[in-house]
């Protein structure tokens, strides 16, 4: 595993769980509010992923973006559909875009060659 995508791995579900020790229910209840957003409905997890990696790019969260691709990955999306997703936040958000856009193929490369575990299970802690 890269150590970009290690260190990323590890600090979000160190970070998680400390966050989540706390008795703070507005913290509690976003979080459950962002992983169940994120449960297939009217639209399918892989739709919903490329959703929240567009959005998160227009935002430019490079975190954010690091976890959708990974989800996004995980739910199927194949390189072509990334790279249509891709042009959508480039579009949306114009050239600021591009130096996020840079990072999230370097790390999706990352993750076609088997330098990540599988992504945990969504929250709202990858922003």
């Amino acid at each position: 595993m890269s150590d970009r995508v290690a260190e990323f791995t590890a600090f979000r579900k160190r970070m998680n769980e400390r966050i989540l020790e706390h008795e703070n229910q507005v913290v509690r209840r976003f979080f459950a509010l962002d992983t169940q957003t994120y449960r297939p409905g009217a639209l399918d997890v892989k739709t919903k992923e490329l959703l929240g990696l567009v959005a998160s790019m227009v935002l430019r969260c490079d975190d954010c973006i690091a976890y959708h691709v990974a989800q996004c990955r995980q739910a199927g999306v194949n390189r072509d559909e990334f790279f249509e997703a891709f042009s959508v936040g480039l579009v949306v958000g114009g050239s600021i875009v591009i130096p996020h856009l840079r990072r999230a193929v370097d790390f999706l490369d990352r993750l076609d060659a088997g330098e990540a575990g599988e992504p945990e299970a969504h929250d709202a802690a990858h922003r």
